[in-house]
Order: C-alpha cells, then sequence, then structure tokens
C-alpha cells in the first residue's frame, strides 16, 4: 500500500508539471579557436586540457564539453547555454576558456580533435593534435 501512495504521488507531481513551456535558452556548440595541451602524456596521470574560443555574444556561457571517444581518438567541442529574450550584446574577439582534464589510460598515443566549425562545403573542420604516451 506504501508503494501504491508513492506512486501516485509521484504520478500527481509529474502530472502537475508543463512540458509545453519553451526552455528560456538553447545549447550551442562553438568552434576551438587552440587548445593548451602537454606535447607528451605518461600512463596513468591525468592532465588539464584547456580549450580557447571565442564567446559571439553576451548571451553566450560554456555549459560542458561535447566529448566524443573512439578508440585512442577524441573529439572535443565547448557546448554552450544561449539564454533567450535577454538583451543580448554582439561581443569582438571575447576569447574565453574552458578546462576539461585528461586522464591517460592506454599506451600509444591520443589523438585530439577539436572541432573549428564548417568549411564552405559544409564539411567539419578540426585541429588535430597525436599526443604520444611514453612510460
Amino acid at each position: 500500500m506504501k508503494k501504491f501512495i508513492a506512486l501516485c504521488i509521484l504520478t500527481f507531481s509529474l502530472a502537475s508539471c508543463s512540458l509545453d513551456e519553451d526552455p528560456n535558452y538553447y545549447f550551442e556548440v562553438l568552434p576551438v579557436d587552440s587548445v593548451d595541451i602537454p606535447n607528451e602524456f605518461v600512463m596513468g596521470e591525468t592532465y588539464p586540457i584547456t580549450i580557447y574560443y571565442y564567446r559571439p555574444t553576451s548571451c553566450h556561457s560554456f555549459r560542458d564539453f561535447y566529448y566524443n571517444k573512439e578508440n585512442n581518438e577524441r573529439t572535443v567541442a565547448p557546448i554552450t547555454y544561449v539564454f533567450e529574450g535577454s538583451e543580448c550584446e554582439p561581443l569582438d574577439n571575447e576569447l574565453v576558456e574552458a578546462t576539461f582534464n585528461f586522464l591517460v589510460t592506454s599506451n600509444g598515443s591520443y589523438i585530439f580533435k577539436f572541432w573549428q566549425g564548417e568549411n564552405d562545403a559544409e564539411e567539419d573542420t578540426y585541429l588535430t593534435i597525436e599526443v604520444p604516451v611514453t612510460e
């Protein structure tokens, strides 16, 4: 009976939430301008990797990283919130940074592909950096 009551409370709580409301923000992936990354890694160590990107408006705020791993290849790009309904000011040359920690877990080399946007043919372009792992 306690489970039934808990289920009813949960159902009514969820039913009272409106899913039709539009959020006041959306996400946007921005191109990477440059990266601060070590020249080599040591197995088992953790390293900070800092990316630099241009913030296009005052309504853009860093959220997280797009981070995709496939074997020893990593694809990385900054994801930002873009807040709507605010007085957004365009920004010229506001270079910002964001850092993540990278734990080295395998031998060989890591290939990092930092997304730099699309070219004229609408193909993704990357800043590709290979970092060897030393023992």
